[in-house]
């Protein structure tokens, strides 16, 4: 498959053409090319620099949505061992969308619950588009239950566009399996955290992200909306995206800045697909760094603090 390049990296890969061109002739030329090697190599990591230091809001949007960007279960093999899925919401039946199960992190045991897209067709359709059903938020819900009775940790990997807008979720009330699950999350005698992977959309998001702990991968998004459909909303068209996404201060510095998330884990120069493995570890190491500290605060006061950590978010002033 070919690989995804964003308008904002075309000058980049033009660059790197170039130079490759460059290298194809210094082999075999009379002529000492190694300068204008040299030269090109160092204006591509300029542009580079230049180009992923000063994103804007709506370039870490597509960043986050990017084809090639490492899902839920491509972390959980990179990221966590001894992974067990579970399935079932022993209401309905399973959702593929929302998959969850016990595993370590860094020798801490723990359920672990993420959204999952699909790379293709199939998997797409099999995984719903990471949009999830009422009964993935419910099966998450009896495995976060499952984790208060063992006394295990709960790490959840937000990663999706939205919940499930469709006749049958509705049907089987997705509204309010959401709603339970930000309630019980809330009172769960049990660390928890939420880390944004990708997309953070709406509340299909924060059914799953109520947390002691709320990290964000640097080029994710976290947001009530959508970028395109807030422009549909206030601007009548979506090509209004770009500025709908800043408005939205969508992007992990701005809502560690207004104190919506606890923290921000850096991305490879690129993005996270540039080089998985350094993300995973990233990721690895901020979720385990959270866990150890949170394990050692009482559960009542765990409890206590979480709930003012999310009753003081919106409360502003006027000058």
């Amino acid at each position: 498959m070919k690989p995804q390049i964003l308008d904002f990296e075309k000058p980049i890969v033009e660059l790197e053409q170039k130079l490759e061109e460059l290298k194809k002739h210094v082999h075999g030329q009379d002529i000492d090319l190694d300068p204008e090697v040299r030269a090109m190599a160092e204006k591509v990591a300029v542009t580079k620099a230049s180009i992923y230091t000063n994103l804007t809001a709506w370039q870490r949007v597509q960043i986050a949505r990017h084809t090639a960007r490492p899902f839920f279960l491509d972390y959980v093999r990179s990221a966590f061992t001894d992974f067990v899925e579970l399935k079932g919401d022993r209401l309905f039946g399973d959702d593929a969308s929302m998959p969850a199960g016990l595993a370590t992190v860094d020798g801490v045991k723990c359920v672990v619950i993420g959204q999952q897209k699909g790379r293709d067709v199939k998997e797409n359709l099999l995984r719903n588009f990471g949009s999830p059903h009422p009964e993935g938020y419910r099966k998450a819900l009896r495995l976060m239950k499952l984790g208060e009775k063992f006394q295990l940790p709960v790490v959840t990997l937000i990663d999706t566009p939205g919940a499930y807008p469709g006749v049958g979720a509705e049907e089987r009330h997705i509204a309010e399996a959401i709603a339970v699950n930000l309630r019980e999350m809330m009172t769960l005698r049990t660390p928890t955290v939420a880390v944004v992977i990708g997309e953070g959309g709406s509340g299909g998001a924060l059914g799953i992200g109520v947390s002691d702990r709320v990290l964000m991968l640097e080029n994710a998004y976290y947001s009530v909306i959508s970028p395109e459909g807030c422009a549909a909303i206030l601007w009548k068209h979506r090509k209004h995206a770009p500025e709908a996404a800043e408005a939205l201060k969508l992007n992990a510095t701005e809502l560690q800045r207004l104190g919506v998330i606890d923290g921000v884990i850096s991305e490879p120069p690129g993005g996270a697909h540039n080089d998985p493995a350094a993300t995973a570890l990233s990721l690895k190491q901020a979720i385990s760094s959270a866990l150890r500290e949170l394990e050692k605060v009482p559960h009542d006061k765990l409890i206590q603090k979480r709930y003012e950590k999310f009753r003081k978010m919106g409360l502003f002033a006027e000058s």
